[in-house]
C-alpha cells in the first residue's frame, strides 16, 4: 500500500512564543509535501488579521499550498468579501468556509447584521467569484446543533451543491465512524471527497474534554488505554500507535487523504507519517 496523500492545521500565532512554535511546526512538517495545509480563524473571528498574515507567510516563505479558514461570525457580508478579495490578491486559490463558532460567551450563532445567515450563503458567495477551490466541515459524529445524525448528512449535501468540492471531517477516535458516515454521504448522493481529519493525542484529558464540547463520541477503551499509559509513561508510543492504526485501517478502507490536526505541535503528526509511509521530500533552508 502506498503512502496516502497528507495535509495539516495550523493556527495563527497570539504571541511571539507562539510564533515561533508555529514556524517550528511548518519546518517540520513542510518537507512532507502536504497536498495543502490550512490556517485556522479563532472563536468569533478573534483571529481574523492573524489568519491572514499566517497564510500570506507560510505561503510566501515554504511554497505551500495554504488554505485560509473563512468564517461567517461578526462580519458583514461586505466586510467578509473584502477578506475574500485580499486572499485572492495574496495569491490565495483555496477557502476552508466554515460558519464558525460564536463568540466566547454567546449563547449560540447569531448572523451579523447584513451578515451571511449561514455556511451555505457562504460558499454560495466564494463560488460566485470563482476564485477559490472550496473545502468545507463535515461531523462523522452528530454536531451538537443537528437534531439528527442525517441533518448532517443532509446539511453537508447542500454545501457540496452550493459550491464546495471537498469536506474535511471532525475528529473521531475509530475508522469505523467515518466508514459508517461515509456510506451516508454515498447514500444522499454526495460524490465529494470526504477527508478524515486525524488528531494525534497529546493530552488525553484535554482531547477527551474538546470531544464532549463538540460531540465527538469517546469510547470507554480509550479511557482505560490511556489510564494504563499515564501509569506507564507510555502516553506519547499509545498515541502514536492508536493513530497509526486508525489511519492505516481508513487507508485500507479505501481512503486516500488524510488531514491533521497539529496544534501546532508537529512531533506526533511526524511520528504518526513516517509510521505510514510517508517521508521527508527535501530539507527546507528557509526560516519565517
Amino acid at each position: 500500500m502506498s503512502a496516502p496523500r497528507v495535509s495539516f492545521e495550523f493556527f495563527p500565532p497570539q504571541s511571539i512564543a507562539a510564533s515561533f512554535r508555529l514556524w517550528d511546526t511548518v519546518q517540520t512538517l513542510a518537507p512532507l509535501d502536504p497536498s495543502f495545509v490550512s490556517v485556522t480563524y479563532g472563536a468569533g473571528g478573534t483571529t481574523r488579521k492573524l489568519t491572514h498574515d499566517a497564510v500570506a507567510t507560510i505561503g510566501k516563505n515554504y511554497g505551500l499550498n495554504v488554505a485560509a479558514h473563512l468564517t461567517c461570525v461578526e462580519a458583514t457580508r461586505a466586510e467578509t468579501l473584502e477578506i475574500v478579495e485580499g486572499y485572492a490578491a495574496a495569491g490565495v486559490t483555496e477557502i476552508v468556509a466554515l460558519r464558525g463558532d460564536p463568540p466566547k460567551g454567546a449563547d449560540g450563532f447569531t448572523p451579523a447584521r447584513d451578515g451571511f445567515a449561514s455556511s451555505v450563503e457562504l460558499i454560495e458567495a466564494l463560488a460566485a467569484t470563482g476564485k477559490f477551490n472550496i473545502r468545507v466541515g463535515a461531523y462523522p459524529d452528530q454536531h451538537p446543533e443537528a437534531a439528527t445524525a442525517q441533518a448532517d448528512v443532509d446539511y453537508l449535501k447542500r454545501k457540496i451543491d452550493a459550491g464546495a468540492s471537498a469536506a474535511i471531517t471532525q475528529f473521531f477516535f475509530e475508522a469505523e465512524t467515518f466508514f459508517r458516515f461515509r456510506d451516508r454521504c454515498v447514500a444522499a448522493g454526495i460524490d465529494a471527497p470526504i477527508i478524515p481529519g486525524i488528531f494525534p493525542i497529546e493530552n488525553w484529558t484535554k482531547a477527551r474534554n474538546f470531544a464532549l464540547r463538540c460531540g465527538t463520541k469517546v469510547p470507554a477503551w480509550l479511557d482505560e488505554a490511556f489510564a494504563a499509559a499515564t501509569r506507564d509513561g507510555r502516553e506519547e508510543l499509545l498515541s502514536i500507535a492508536l493513530a497509526t492504526e486508525m489511519c492505516t485501517e481508513l487507508r485500507e478502507g479505501g481512503v486516500e487523504d488524510l488531514h491533521f490536526y497539529t496544534l501546532n505541535k508537529p512531533e506526533l503528526t511526524r511520528e504518526v507519517c513516517a509510521a505510514l509511509g510517508v517521508s521527508p521530500k527535501a530539507a527546507l533552508s528557509e526560516v519565517a
